[in-house]
């Protein structure tokens, strides 16, 4: 802890005064002290410092307001200074690009976030905004600084008003170490991606103490906010790591399939172009029943290089798939229904957690594979009191508005509505593909016979036997992908192992595509 009113130096040589620079650097990179780091770690946590050094290409980080203290007066604050002030700002390299980071130091008044700390936050995003440089933000805080009272609520806002400025313009990636709640967690939230600790980090407006006052339910902070609760039940949290070495090494790999900024491109890995890339296996991935279940991250896996899926949401709405991926060591988005799961149905947290998947690909110009086998929309009052109607049109809005590269695949269902929304070819998809056991239609065989032949069965001796002579003849005329060919809404059918071959020629096709929305000032996404 430094004296803020004991002066710098008093007249002395240079060689004192660089010893007083040495001295005040050596302060700073202590934080609280050596007895509050000790307490991090023996909590499984990280110093602010440890985790800038493991996140970051060695000996490229350089830090910014390192002797930044507090200007605070009041409870006692002007007898209590540390350099820095509770975080950590700079920039470095992440795999030799550019990235700006700030850590936030627990050692400090709890990482509480203070005027001056909000200020040195923001100069780094503003840096990063002038820079097209993607932002990380380290966040271990108990929030605001209650002493600064007003100051420290303003200091959020600024953050806040920058993490939207940003948003769509360069990446934002969040990772939560620690609490962040009350006010803190709406930084996070407009960010790209959030990250979670298991077990040493959670996220909540209000904390366990008031929802028991509140609502009189006994819920421990891990229950409320941890990250098994926001990577599952919410959906906050896109990943959720065993400890915060993992998540930093996560945060690596997210960063290695997207741009610095909206006007980049992600970067192109070496790919030598095999003689023969049809994958076999993919022929035999769809069942011979229809309503039988199939993993379709097999198919992914089936489609793209090697070990290049990098799921998204994972443990959340998995009746959808999405992710990043390569083809040809160029980055894809992929969006992708899951039989496995409620038979891949669309319900209100897939078409969600699709939907902010789908305008992120397309804020940072990473084209777009969608897959599907999709029987609908999920029926009930649950879904419909939820919002289906507005939560499924956000889906369609965001590919619809999407003007990356588009490329769709029907590997077995495509009905209803949830056709149209999986990127038909009637909102903009640029290349759309069917397997040979793809079927498109209005709905299923049984259901549609029940309507068009409801009195031809009614009145029929045997009903059973004629609803399945009309199942039959509706199947045959309707459950295949040819209609749709015949018109043009399906480009090519494809056989299944040649997926991958006709995904390289045609992601290569659209490579230079440009598409330009009506001039506006923004569109109004039924949120």
């Amino acid at each position: 802890m430094t004296d803020q009113n004991k002066p710098i130096y008093t007249s002395s040589s240079n060689e004192q005064k660089l010893e007083i620079l040495k001295r005040k650097n050596e302060e700073a990179l202590k934080g609280g002290g050596d007895a509050r780091i000790a307490a991090q770690h023996k909590k499984g946590k990280l110093s602010a410092r440890e985790r800038i050094d493991l996140l970051l290409d060695e000996g490229t980080f350089q830090e910014i307001d390192k002797f930044v203290m507090h200007r605070s007066k009041d409870f006692g604050l002007d007898k209590e200074h540390y350099l820095g002030d509770g975080v950590v700002t700079g920039y470095g390299e992440i795999n030799g690009r550019l990235v700006y980071v700030f850590s936030q130091d627990f050692t400090v008044f709890g990482g509480s976030l203070s005027e001056t700390h909000a200020e040195k936050i923001c100069k780094i995003m503003d840096m990063a905004m002038k820079n097209g440089a993607p932002v990380i933000g380290l966040n271990d805080s108990g929030g605001a600084r209650i002493q600064e009272g007003v100051n420290s609520l303003g200091g959020y806002a600024d953050i806040f008003y920058r993490n939207t400025l940003a948003s769509g313009v360069i990446p934002q990636i969040s990772a939560i170490m620690g609490p962040c709640a009350g006010g803190a967690v709406y930084s996070p939230a407009i960010t790209d991606f959030i990250l979670m600790v298991e077990n040493t980090s959670y996220m909540f407006v209000t904390g366990p103490n008031v929802v028991k006052t509140v609502t009189q339910e006994n819920v421990t902070a891990e229950e409320l906010g941890g990250a098994s609760a926001h990577s599952t039940k919410s959906g906050v949290t896109h990943f959720a790591c065993a400890n915060e070495v993992e998540a930093l090494n996560h945060i690596k790999r997210l960063l290695s399939y997207i741009p610095q900024n909206c006007e980049d491109q992600a970067p192109v890995y070496p790919y030598e172009l095999k003689k023969d890339e049809t994958r076999k296996i993919l022929d035999t991935l769809v069942p011979e029943n229809p309503n039988h279940p199939y993993d379709m991250r097999d198919v992914i896996r089936g489609i793209v290089d090697e070990e290049s899926f990098l799921e998204v949401h994972e443990n959340y709405a998995d009746n959808i798939v999405v992710g990043f991926a390569r083809i040809a060591g160029r980055s894809i988005g992929i969006v992708g229904n899951q039989p496995q799961s409620m038979a891949g149905v669309l319900d209100n947290h897939a078409s969600i957690k699709a939907a902010r998947f789908v305008r992120f690909c397309d804020s940072f110009n990473v084209p777009l594979l969608v897959l599907v086998d999709v029987p609908g929309f999920l029926p009930g009052t649950d879904q419909e009191w939820n919002g289906i109607i507005v939560n499924g049109a956000k889906l369609l809005y965001a590919f619809s508005e999407a003007t990356v590269p588009r490329i769709t695949v029907i590997t077995r269902k495509a009905y209803g509505g949830a056709y149209d929304v999986m990127n038909s070819k009637h909102i903009g998809a640029d290349m759309n593909y069917a397997w040979p056991t793809a079927e498109i239609a209005v709905m299923g065989a049984k259901g549609a016979s029940e309507i068009i032949f409801k009195k031809e069965i009614a009145e029929a001796e045997d009903p059973e036997a004629k609803l399945q002579e009309k199942v039959d003849e509706y199947t045959a005329k309707f459950a295949n992908p040819y209609r749709a060919a015949h018109r043009g809404f399906i480009d090519e059918v494809i056989f299944p192992s040649e997926t991958r071959i006709k995904l390289i020629k045609a992601f290569k096709m659209l490579e230079n595509k440009v598409d330009k929305l009506p001039r506006k000032k923004h569109g109004n996404i039924p949120l």
